[in-house]
């Protein structure tokens, strides 16, 4: 049976090695992309949005309702992308931390 002093080294070790893999997610990227790729958003698997990218034949006033809604759903899908990648790392880097069955991280 482990002491309580190595108890608490472990969890400060845990909580060292969770807040290194959470700042790994930044280096991550993601591309999400609306209207067959007219629509590109760039995104870390942190959530943070990097970069946009338009098709300029979208760029037409005529247009404007479509782009906006084209723009919405790339970054859903760059969203959705963040969040899976996020997860895959994290399940990654947690592989080798003991933790007790059935506990659940906060990613």
């Amino acid at each position: 049976m482990k002491s309580i002093e190595e108890m608490m080294a472990m969890a400060q070790n845990v909580q060292a090695e969770l807040q290194k893999a959470q700042e790994g997610l930044d280096t991550i990227e993601v591309e999400g992309a609306a209207g067959g790729g007219m629509v590109k958003v760039r995104a870390s698997a942190k959530g943070r949005i990097i970069g946009v990218e338009i098709d300029d034949s979208l760029m037409q006033p005529s247009e404007k309702q479509m782009l906006e809604d084209l723009i919405a759903a790339a970054i859903n899908d760059a969203r959705t992308k963040a969040d899976l990648a996020a997860n895959e790392a994290m399940s990654k880097m947690t592989s080798g931390i003991p933790l007790p069955p059935g506990f659940k991280l906060p990613f």
